[in-house]
């Protein structure tokens, strides 16, 4: 079975739409380590077949290890941890949205696009790798991930720049 991938990018702080605020919706940093960082990445990740849903603890460490830069963040709902948002700065300015989403349960409440604002926000504030300013928000998403997924990304301003049809092994989070 294949999947379509599509990467999308935003190339200017400019070209967010933000969708309108949610009050008790929030972004917090959180270290990668954590078990409950990590529980709550491998609930988002589970309906979607992510890679995380099945991590060991050694896994894991050798996961951070492998992207020491990353930088992981809760988004939580009246304080209550809802869905992750990691981030990874990149040479040249650039900073990819490794991972986001939401907890099922928070899923279909109306979240997500308040939550993707957040994420992108964050990651347009993210100390690059080199300097000068990020100059590039980007991710990927495939058809495996929540059929709303692609719609919020586009809706809150970031653009299709290439897609790909691949096997169904699972490469994300």
């Amino acid at each position: 079975m294949e999947k379509t991938v599509t990467y999308l990018e935003m190339t200017d702080p400019g070209q967010l739409r933000p969708s309108p605020a949610v009050d008790a919706l929030g972004l917090v940093a959180a270290d990668g380590a954590s078990p409950g960082v990590q529980a709550v990445q491998a609930r988002v990740g589970a309906p979607h077949g992510w890679r995380s849903t099945a991590r060991t603890a050694a896994d894991w460490a050798a996961h951070l290890a492998e992207h020491p830069r990353r930088r992981y963040w809760l988004l939580t709902y009246e304080g209550e941890p809802a869905g992750v948002a990691n981030l990874e700065p990149h040479p040249g300015g650039e900073v990819e949205i490794t991972t986001f989403g939401l907890v099922p349960e928070y899923v279909g409440r109306g979240l997500g696009g308040y939550a993707l604002t957040l994420a992108l926000r964050q990651a347009w504030a993210t100390e690059p790798l080199d300097a000068g300013a990020v100059r590039r928000v980007w991710l990927h998403t495939d058809t495996e991930d929540h059929p709303n997924a692609l719609r919020n990304y586009e809706s809150r301003g970031l653009r299709a720049y290439r897609t790909e049809t691949v096997g169904t092994a699972r490469d994300g989070c």
